[in-house]
C-alpha cells in the first residue's frame, strides 16, 4: 500500500480510502488504544460512535469527518510505525484468523451496535473504567478486521459482560445516593 502513495505525505483520508472494509477494524482498533490513555477515553467515547454509526448504517468503508481526512503523515513515518507494530500483530495473528465465517455484512450492522454501546461506556469520568471497555473495542476490532466469527463472538460476549457490569456500577451509584440523601416524604 505505501508503494502506492502519491507522494512523501499521504491524508489520513487516503489510506482509509486504500484499507477499504478493514477501515473500520482499523479505525476503531486505534481509537480503543487511545482510550487505554487516561483523559482521552471521554473524547474517544464519543468519537467512537462516528464509525460506528456508520457500520451500522451498512457504509462499504469508514469515513472520517473532513478535518480529520485531510490530515497527512509521512510515508516514511508510516513505514517505521509498520515495522513496529508488525511483530505484535504476527503474534495476534496466531491467536485471531479467518474462520467460522460469518456472513460480515449481516453482524457488521451488530457489531456497529455493540461498537456504539461499548463506545458510550468510555465517556464516563471515573478514573481506570475505560480500560474494560477499551480492551473490549479492541477485541471487537480485531475480529472484524480478521473476519474471525469465533473472535467475535467471545468479543461479543465481553461486551455483553462488560456492559452488564457498567449497568450495576450505575444503578448501584443511584441505590448509593437515594440511600446518604433518601428524598423528603410527601406533605400531605
Amino acid at each position: 500500500m505505501l508503494d502506492q502513495a502519491p507522494g512523501p505525505r499521504v491524508s489520513v483520508g487516503w489510506l482509509l480510502e486504500q484499507l477499504g472494509e478493514r477501515s473500520f477494524g482499523l479505525t476503531l482498533f486505534v481509537m480503543a488504544v487511545i482510550a487505554l490513555l487516561p483523559g482521552a477515553s471521554t473524547v474517544i467515547g464519543v468519537l467512537i460512535a462516528w464509525p460506528a454509526i456508520q457500520m451500522i448504517l451498512g457504509h462499504d468503508a469508514a469515513v472520517l469527518p473532513r478535518r480529520i481526512a485531510r490530515r497527512e503523515v509521512g510515508v516514511d513515518r508510516l513505514a517505521r510505525l509498520i515495522d513496529l507494530v508488525l511483530p505484535r500483530l504476527r503474534w495476534v495473528e496466531r491467536l485471531i484468523r479467518p474462520r467460522w465465517p460469518t456472513p460480515f455484512q449481516a453482524t457488521k450492522r451488530l457489531t456497529g451496535i455493540v461498537m456504539l454501546l461499548v463506545g458510550a461506556t468510555l465517556v464516563s469520568p471515573v478514573p481506570f473504567t475505560q480500560v474494560v471497555p477499551a480492551l473490549v473495542i479492541m477485541l471487537l476490532a480485531l475480529a472484524y478486521l480478521e473476519e474471525d466469527g469465533i473472535a467475535l463472538l467471545v468479543a461479543l460476549v465481553a461486551a455483553l459482560g462488560s456492559l452488564v457490569v457498567t449497568g450495576a456500577t450505575v444503578w448501584g451509584a443511584v441505590e448509593t445516593i437515594d440511600w446518604l440523601d433518601p428524598a423528603l416524604p410527601t406533605r400531605r
